[in-house]
């Protein structure tokens, strides 16, 4: 008979969200010293790829993409940099990392449209495509452009945290970092972990609890950071072509070997609008979705194995 193994919760702050740890453990220090591993990674991320750190990697990098030359980055940048251009191609450019530069017309703590004229000078420094990036060097062909690693980040950040797991034996545990979650096997009794979904619409209700075994899931919303004006939604999700942001779809969830894969296939749908639903069929990975309509659809069953 082996040992009974107790349940560990831990929670900490990360990447402007509440995040939280919880598994099986033979010991509450085996939980505590996983938890710190976990702590310490994301802030390590946080550290490298944070917009809001003047020191980081990442405002380094954009202090390059300002003037207009090249930076040399590193392995794991790297990776990140490979996984951007491969969303901006499979969504038809429609997932830009460099479209961040777009919310200085978008402020969504004043409650008021930003004018076109702001947009479209915007835009002229938003596209993948104007930059050139071969194997490690980043090379910015146009001054004023920006990189935002927001949308790749955090999920990235689940999936090291679901390493640090592993690779202290941990084979039941849920990591959950702001809404973007990785799950490291099932229950001790073989059952699913029970995830709920947060109704785009109704903010005490859920939209449905998935149960899930293994992998990532991700959400994209627009009612996370949003404005309300004449009556109609303006969320946080911009389409890098008109800087205007997406309509159709009020929520996307979906799951995936990893966090990376799930979170990114939700914001391309929701940038996709009405081709959304048809993209993520043709992915054949678990969904749901509700549009701004209310009607919901997906491919999800009662059980994600």
């Amino acid at each position: 008979m082996g040992k009974k193994l107790g349940h560990f919760r831990y929670g900490f702050k990360a990447m402007g969200s509440p995040c939280e740890l919880q598994g099986f453990v033979a010991t509450r220090e085996q939980g505590e010293t996983v938890a710190t591993q976990i702590a310490t990674e994301v802030e390590r991320l946080e550290q490298r790829y944070s917009r809001y750190r003047p020191n980081s990697l990442l405002s380094e990098i954009n202090r390059v993409a300002a003037t207009g030359s090249e930076i040399e980055v590193d392995s794991e940048t790297a990776g990140l940099l490979d996984y951007a251009a491969t969303c901006y191609q499979q969504s038809d450019g429609l997932f830009d990392v460099t479209s961040g530069v777009l919310r200085r017309a978008w402020r969504f703590d004043h409650g008021a449209l930003p004018d076109q004229s702001q947009i479209d000078e915007l835009l002229k420094t938003v596209g993948w495509d104007k930059l050139r990036w071969n194997s490690h060097r980043l090379s910015f062909t146009l001054p004023g452009m920006e990189i935002d690693l927001g949308g790749v980040v955090k999920e990235y950040a689940a999936d090291r945290a679901a390493t640090v797991c592993e690779s202290a034996g941990l084979s039941s545990a849920i990591v959950n970092l702001g809404g973007d979650i990785r799950i490291v096997g099932p229950r001790p009794d073989g059952k699913p972990w029970v995830v709920g979904l947060q109704h785009p619409r109704k903010k005490d209700e859920l939209l449905q609890n998935m149960e899930i075994y293994q992998g990532g899931l991700a959400t994209s919303g627009d009612y996370e950071r949003c404005i309300m004006v004449g009556g109609e939604r303006y969320s946080h999700i911009l389409n890098p072509r008109t800087g205007w942001p997406v309509k159709h779809l009020a929520t996307v969830s979906v799951v995936g070997d990893f966090c990376l894969i799930a979170g990114s296939a939700s914001t391309i749908a929701m940038l996709k609008e009405e081709e959304g639903p048809r993209w993520l069929e043709s992915l054949g990975l678990p969904h749901i979705w509700m549009d701004a309509s209310g009607q919901i659809g997906g491919s999800w069953p009662e059980q994600v194995a």
